[in-house]
């Protein structure tokens, strides 16, 4: 498993790229509408190549929840070789299903929540 990147949530898509982008110095390397509805920005800081996911999802998303300030982060994201594999074993050794795995623009995604909660993504790139 590689740590990709960390994606957080945000109320204002366009607010928080000019903030990201702008004070914090990262760069856009892509942005997105999720099969679901979802908007994302990937960012990625240029000195140290970390990246950051903004996250946007409208009200009738299902994804939206109320947002709570201190409590955005929105999962961590891990590219792994068999998301299904991985996200079997993430189970067995304790994690709990949050969102069962599907296949979206060539990748398989799956989602799963660590024993305090925190939502954790798995994806590959498939066969």
């Amino acid at each position: 498993m590689a740590l990709e990147y960390c994606g957080i949530r945000v109320t204002d898509l366009d607010r928080s790229l000019k903030f990201y982008t702008g004070a914090l110095g990262l760069r856009e390397l892509r942005r997105g509408t999720m099969e679901h509805g979802g908007l994302f920005i990937l960012l990625e800081d240029p000195e140290t190549s970390q990246r950051l996911e903004l996250n946007f999802y409208p009200p009738n998303n299902r994804f939206w929840t109320p947002f709570s300030q201190g409590e955005g982060l929105d999962h961590l994201g891990f590219k792994v070789k068999d998301a299904r594999a991985t996200l079997a074993r993430l189970l067995a050794e304790g994690a709990t299903a949050a969102v069962e795995p599907w296949e979206e623009s060539g990748y398989v995604i799956g989602f799963v929540k660590d024993p305090d909660g925190h939502w954790i993504e798995v994806y590959d790139t498939g066969p």
